[in-house]
């Protein structure tokens, strides 16, 4: 018994370290040894591009996203750029309207159905050949959008997806949530050079249009969906360096709490529904990086209950595992002060514990909801401040 409770409570331990340690450093030693794709487009080969900005009581921030969007360096001529309203009722509506005469669409739906039903909606009226979906809070910088179709000038590369940098809103970067996104892109440019990535950015990412040929269901999420539904076209699926987007961090861990809650849920949604794609005897490599990279990194999520409670049982034994168990205790303790008071917090090491508990915590209620079925349609905007490029 003491044999089997040791293994529970390191289990996750475990996979997590392979899912964050290892399989980089496997990645790492194909990457080394497998040549560099050096391919690019010539400025008259520019392909024509619509982008979509799904967005839902975006008042705030509407009409400087746009804006910003229309001062890509980009041909105007080959650009369609569409808002998918998931029936904003804050005024969202009328600022892009009256955006008509510079070439700004609207794409409203008459009851909120979800970001991905808007998304798929907006197959029918696109007119590029590749769709480019960008979130309505984030700043793309000029030259990002060049970089980021620049990548489908290779005929085997099916989604491209930018580089996130999580910024304040001074546009610097600092903390926990940077160092992880930092972190997630040096890995994703890691598998871009092994094959491909398994995920892409749903801040910023391409598609073929004609990948996009059949809905996806309205609780599942595009943007992981995609590498998926290219791999299953034969396509792969790559990380773009130099397609910078700015996320600007929320000051609020609770709503980061909610928004990454979200996310997982509707990213296991999705992983089990294209679950085929994890048998490596059909997708070899493919397979083996999307189960190591996406379900090894949620399953210790899921064993994080059972492991604590095996500690428990131990550190009635053993003064070690009594040890382990009060620092676990003192850093959910500390964690969890942190998120209830959020943004009055200045003390770095706090704030750390409090987004580790934020995204333990995610994850195991994500875990929660996949088992219960729940279906996460739609969204509301995460409260994030506006970002002065730095």
């Amino acid at each position: 018994m003491f044999a089997l409770a040791v293994l529970i409570a390191a289990a996750p331990l475990g996979i997590a370290l392979y899912a964050y340690v290892a399989y980089p450093a496997i990645i790492w030693t194909v990457a080394r040894v497998r040549p560099r794709n050096k391919t690019g487009v010539q400025s008259e080969a520019w392909p024509s591009v619509t982008i979509t900005v799904p967005v839902y009581n975006e008042v705030s921030s509407i009409r400087a996203t746009v804006e910003r969007l229309l001062e890509l360096d980009y041909p105007r001529e080959k650009l369609q750029l569409l808002v998918l309203s998931d029936a904003s009722n804050d005024g969202t509506d009328d600022v892009v309207r009256k955006l008509a005469a510079r070439g700004v669409e609207l794409l409203r739906a008459t009851v909120r159905q979800g970001k991905t039903a808007a998304e798929n909606s907006a197959v029918a009226i696109a007119r590029g050949e590749i769709i480019v979906n960008v979130d309505a809070t984030v700043v793309i910088p000029p030259g990002s959008l060049k970089h980021l179709i620049r990548a489908f000038s290779d005929p085997t590369v099916g989604v491209a997806s930018g580089r996130d940098v999580s910024v304040g809103a001074a546009g610097n970067e600092s903390g926990a949530e940077s160092g992880y996104t930092s972190y997630e892109m040096r890995v994703r440019d890691l598998e871009t050079r092994a094959g491909s990535i398994v995920g892409a950015s749903g801040c910023f990412y391409g598609i073929r249009r004609a990948i996009r040929v059949a809905p996806l269901p309205s609780e599942l999420s595009w943007d992981f969906a995609s590498t998926l539904v290219a791999r299953q076209q034969g396509y792969r699926s790559v990380s773009v360096p130099g397609a910078v987007c700015l996320v600007p961090r929320t000051a609020e861990i609770r709503s980061e709490l909610r928004r990454k809650t979200r996310t997982m849920a509707r990213g296991l949604g999705t992983l089990f529904y294209f679950r085929a794609l994890m048998n490596p005897f059909t997708y070899g490599v493919f397979a083996f990086m999307l189960i190591s990279h996406k379900l090894f990194r949620w399953v210790p999520y899921l064993l994080l209950p059972a492991a604590i409670l095996a500690l428990g049982v131990l550190a009635t034994q053993n003064s070690v595992a009594a040890v382990l168990l009060a620092i676990v205790a003192f850093g959910v303790l500390t964690g969890a002060a942190a998120i209830r008071y959020g943004s009055s917090i200045r003390f770095k090491p706090l704030t750390l514990a409090g987004f580790m508990v934020a995204a333990f915590s995610a994850g195991l209620l994500a875990w929660v909801d996949a088992f219960r079925g729940t279906r996460m349609v739609t969204w509301d905007p995460t409260p994030r401040p506006a970002v002065t490029p730095g």
